[in-house]
């Protein structure tokens, strides 16, 4: 995907813009193809287009915006052009100097090293229902309970291709690297996983054979005798031996979602917040780093093998409970394994350099935030009271729903159901179903502009049992491709979600939600005004464009 984002040359606008016409060229195309917008200007009568249009006849009322591209993995550049759009007194467009902008969108993100994947985590989405609702209700695209999923088989027309648009990358890398493991004959393959009910990450662990080691958890349902996890252990039990499965719960939770491959020909970590379950690939906003160095194995194994063979009480006091550099060329990257012991604990470290040390902005996206009140909360708020400091970020809320941290500090509830009924039009009802937690990634981005960018990542979810109870990874990136890698994800989800708050404002005061034309009535401000007047708004434009 990619973060477009616009600013104005000298000075504000005039009045009559309204908009940019946003187009974009693949790698050797010989054209431009429109972005589309589902919101368009009344027509007479006030009633609105129902269908999306191209943004040149319906601009983008808004100075960023991030985009997939059809066929992102092309290789080469994919060439944006930005026109701004004017309308004028007889409601006719016309067009402004465009401007042009190149960028690749490279399959990996460092190949050969390191690659930042998410899932897509769009079932609350109207393109969800474009493509997938009309031809089959969500029922059966996913099982309505998780100790389902071993044996759910989708009966959606478009089952194949809905699942890979779904998963996103997290859900072809996950598999890719299972794939080559089992390619790999001589590989050994070593797994710790939390939720594990998703039938395709089971059978391909089934084929390894002996050469699969897992820690499977077992905490509350986990343990019970027909969860999917304990009909998965069953399974691998078969084709592992019973030798190599372990149930584990360390002094909570065994929270990690981690792969190893150590083979001749394959290396490599998969790590990150997505579960091996059908809600970690296909509803939740998830993100996995797959690493492909033997040093980054090594630190993996290790703590493998800590887990494996320590007691729970003891895992603290092990080399893997604290940071271990992962030796990666041109990265510095580096992971610790919880439970920590009191003595290299780090919650306390990392809400410090958020409220110390963050100097520009801070962009967040973390499950359970507001659930588990603490340092990292504490640390949140301190950043977001500072005028010179941008902050955005989304968690769960603790009963339903999610809560954004808008920039200028407030808090603003959002339901995913939101367009789940009383849509106001151009919009279409989304399903509801696929309930639960959607916004499931841990990551913490300081300072994405700046040579000091870094992101906090993995399955730890910044809280105290997470620190000193839960098995769990925390991997501490600074580098500034990972760290954009990480905000455009942010800004990504914030918006998608920030529009039904933005809907349902609309709907409250009694305005349309649609695209605001030029003032055409004294003291009528033009839509673009805030961004220009508003501190925060300001701050907003300047700093991506």
């Amino acid at each position: 995907m990619a973060l477009v984002a616009m600013n104005w040359k000298d000075g504000r606008p005039p009045d009559d813009f309204v908009g940019f016409g946003i187009e974009y060229k693949e790698p050797g195309g010989d054209r431009f193809y429109a972005l589309k917008n589902r919101l368009a200007f009344a027509g007479s009568g006030g009633k609105v287009n129902p269908n999306s249009l191209s943004s040149l006849l319906s601009p983008i009322q808004k100075f960023r915006w991030v985009h997939f591209p059809r066929n992102a993995e092309l290789p080469g550049e994919f060439t944006y052009r930005v026109t701004p759009v004017f309308m004028n007194a007889a409601d006719e467009l016309s067009y402004g100097e465009p401007q042009e902008a190149a960028i690749e969108l490279r399959r990996e993100t460092y190949p050969g090293v390191l690659d930042v994947t998410f899932t897509r985590g769009f079932v609350s989405s109207q393109a969800f229902v474009d493509r997938y609702e009309s031809a089959g209700r969500i029922s059966t695209l996913l099982p309505a309970k998780a100790e389902k999923g071993l044996t759910f088989v989708p009966t959606h027309p478009k089952a194949a291709e809905a699942l890979a648009w779904m998963g996103f990358e997290a859900r072809r890398a996950i598999l890719d690297v299972l794939d080559a493991a089992i390619g790999d004959k001589k590989a050994q393959v070593r797994v710790v996983a939390y939720d594990l009910g998703e039938p395709e990450v089971v059978s391909r662990l089934e084929k390894l054979g002996s050469r699969l080691k897992i820690i499977i958890d077992d905490s509350d349902d986990h343990g019970a005798s027909g969860s999917a996890e304990t009909q998965a252990a069953t399974r691998l039990e078969a084709s592992a031996g019973v030798e190599n499965v372990k149930r584990q719960h360390m002094l909570n939770l065994q929270h990690n979602k981690t792969i190893v491959v150590h083979g001749p020909r394959t290396k490599r970590v998969v790590c990150g917040s997505t579960n091996f379950s059908w809600r970690g690939f296909y509803v939740q906003s998830n993100n996995a780093l797959v690493l492909h160095r033997a040093s980054a194995v090594k630190a993996y194994l290790d703590a493998f093998e800590s887990y494996w063979s320590a007691a729970a009480n003891a895992f603290g006091d092990t080399p893997s409970a604290k940071w271990s550099d992962l030796k990666l060329p041109g990265i510095d990257a580096r992971v610790a394994f919880s439970p920590h012991a009191a003595s290299n604990a780090l919650l306390a470290t990392i809400a410090d350099d958020i409220a110390q040390k963050t100097t520009s902005a801070l962009f967040f996206s973390l499950a359970f935030l507001y659930q588990t009140p603490g340092p990292i909360l504490d640390a949140i708020k301190h950043v977001s009271e500072s005028d010179e400091i941008f902050v955005y970020g989304i968690s769960d809320r603790k009963v339903g729903g999610l809560d954004l941290q808008k920039p200028d500090g407030n808090l603003a509830p959002v339901y995913p159901s939101t367009f789940g009924k009383n849509v106001p039009p151009p919009f279409s009802a989304e399903p509801t179903g696929g309930g639960g937690i959607r916004m499931h990634h841990k990551f913490v981005v300081i300072d994405f502009d700046l040579p000091s960018a870094r992101v906090y990542l993995g399955s730890y979810n910044f809280s105290s049992p997470a620190d000193g109870r839960n098995g769990e990874n925390l991997t501490l990136i600074r580098d500034r491709r990972v760290a954009v890698s990480y905000t455009v994800e942010a800004l990504r989800i914030f918006d998608h979600y920030h529009a039904r708050v933005a809907a349902r404002e609309a709907k409250k005061a009694g305005r349309p939600f649609q695209l605001a034309k030029p003032p055409r009535t004294a003291g009528e401000q033009p839509w673009w005004a805030e961004d220009f007047t508003n501190a925060r708004k300001i701050r907003d434009r300047e700093l991506f464009a």
